[in-house]
């Protein structure tokens, strides 16, 4: 059992929308509120169940859409109101994990944050803990730290994180400083990266000092940070608040915190990452859905949905029900079929990717009402 962290605090950005699991993750549902696993509970409790004993329910923080505040007070029962920060749009991670970091500091001046997508999958909760717990003991030493995965397998889906030097840090023997960050590779590269092994797939968790991150970001983007620096100020005031938010929320740059403090950090030394030992995956299409769905098995037929009736002879993928009606499969390999009330999809795996192309159409075609 791992110990409650004194002074940590977890922070869960929840937003977007999951496009490429169109049309089962829409604008009004998106990924983190789907059981995509068959566990019973959503990506998000899931999420908050992988925290709770790093941090204990009172330093939990999630920041999410103001469209969503209902749904993930639902979910997470035990989240105190002052810890959901809510945005009044998207404006990608550097203002999300930025706004929780500059309230929480004001909060508590010597707090080390870590932040954790809501919509990812981690097996063996036990050593994902004892990253966090290595990565914490790093932040303690004003570094930015980042966990990132061992590779499993040459994967081109994923950036990759490539490791320097080690650290000497008390409680953190795998620690080591960041050399540069790889954006997705061709498959020659990643089988390049699976063999050298100082390469991890970035699963874009970041802990730091609080102080610390917002440091990097004024270094790297001022104006977004005297932004999160005057939401803050009126954060806890509920009276100042809401017109606060309202003024100054749209006008944050729209940057993701890789760019924005992690590559920089990294070309500082700044940066540290800890190898993560645990399955990781960020269900980022419908291939990777039905590989977690299937175990691996290749030649299964993985099946979501409470009452999904399904019909299979010799075929292989997956297939996601949200209606009664019966789905037959003759001899079809890698089919992806997700049958909802108002929309249809039929893919491959192969092709799972191109599914981000669709919802830009109906974007386009003026198709809102079914996004």
């Amino acid at each position: 059992m791992s110990q409650v962290i004194s002074d940590f605090y977890a922070v869960i950005p929840a937003g977007g929308i999951g496009s490429r699991l169109w049309p089962l993750s829409r604008a009004d549902a998106p990924k983190f509120l789907h059981d995509l696993t068959g566990s019973g509970h959503s990506l998000l409790r899931d999420t908050w169940d992988r925290l709770e004993p790093l941090a204990g329910s009172e330093r939990i923080a999630v920041v999410t859409g103001r469209a969503h505040r209902a749904a993930v007070e639902a979910q997470l029962p035990g989240v105190p109101d002052r810890n959901v920060f809510l945005e009044s749009e998207p404006r990608d991670s550097t203002a999300a994990i930025g706004l929780a970091a500059a309230v929480l500091v004001r909060r508590e001046p010597e707090v080390i944050i870590g932040s954790f997508a809501a919509d990812h999958v981690i097996r063996v909760p036990h050593l994902f803990q004892w990253a966090v717990q290595q990565a914490v003991a790093v932040a303690r030493q004003g570094y930015i730290c980042t966990i990132g995965i061992q590779p499993s397998e040459p994967s081109i889906g994923f950036g990759y994180i490539k490791k320097a030097d080690e650290l000497l840090v008390d409680g953190a023997p795998e620690a080591a400083t960041v050399e540069r960050f790889v954006e997705k590779p061709d498959l020659e590269t990643a089988r390049t990266y699976f063999a050298d092994r100082s390469y991890l797939w970035n699963a874009g968790m970041f802990i730091s000092r609080a102080d610390v991150l917002l440091a990097e970001i004024e270094a790297n983007n001022p104006e977004l940070h005297a932004g999160l620096m005057e939401l803050a100020e009126a954060w806890d005031d509920r009276d100042r608040r809401g017109p606060v938010v309202d003024r100054v929320w749209p006008g944050l740059t729209k940057i993701a915190i890789d760019y924005s403090v992690a590559e920089p950090a990294a070309e500082k030394g700044k940066l540290a990452v800890i190898p993560g030992h645990f399955d990781w995956d960020d269900v980022g299409d419908f291939a990777s859905l039905a590989k977690l769905n299937s175990h691996g098995r290749k030649n299964d037929l993985a099946i979501l949905g409470g009452n999904a009736r399904i019909l299979s002879d010799a075929s292989s993928g997956i297939v996601v029900s949200q209606t009664s009606r019966v789905i037959s499969l003759i001899g079809v390999q890698d089919i992806v079929v997700v049958d909802t009330p108002d929309a249809l999809l039929v893919t491959t795996s192969e092709h799972a990717q191109r599914v981000k192309g669709v919802v830009d159409a109906l974007k386009l075609g003026g198709r809102g009402d079914v996004l």
